[in-house]
């Protein structure tokens, strides 16, 4: 089973993930005391969760295949394309949503509506996807050790 799950590149990326958001479940509970079930699978928050489980497919498939190996390069690529995303795109997205949830309760104070409040956690610094990478790479590091 093992020889398995290591030949599969992508079940090491699945699992990677898989433990930073529990990792950031059990962060949650630990600090505010309180279960959060969307901390299983919201998006933002230390560490990213896409880098970690893009991280630990790029050093699977270099551990599998070799460094020098195309596959690698395409994995490689499409990992730093995911964290660039993380970082880039999808915090300005979360960034907006702040924004015009201000606008919306500002312009609503005084008055009764049903107000439904876009997500603001979309995104990541690039810290919280440094880290979620470093874990990821780590972790694949150790699998195959």
């Amino acid at each position: 089973m093992k020889e398995f799950f290591l030949q599969a590149p992508y079940l090491v990326a699945l699992s990677a993930g898989f433990l930073v958001q529990i990792g950031k479940f059990l962060g949650h509970l630990i600090r505010y005391r309180q279960v959060n079930f969307t901390r299983l699978v919201g998006t933002g928050g230390l560490p990213s969760a896409h880098s970690a489980s893009v991280a630990a497919l790029s050093t699977s498939v270099a551990y599998l295949e070799g460094v020098r190996s195309t596959m690698f390069g395409v994995t490689l690529f499409f990992s730093l394309v995911i964290m660039y995303d993380a970082a880039g795109l999808r915090r300005a997205a979360g960034l907006q949503a702040r924004v015009l949830n201000r606008i919306v309760a500002d312009h609503y104070e005084h008055r009764p509506h049903l107000q439904e409040r876009l997500s603001e956690l979309l995104g990541h610094t690039p810290f919280e996807v440094f880290v979620g990478a470093a874990l990821g790479v780590i972790y694949g590091l150790v699998l195959y050790q």
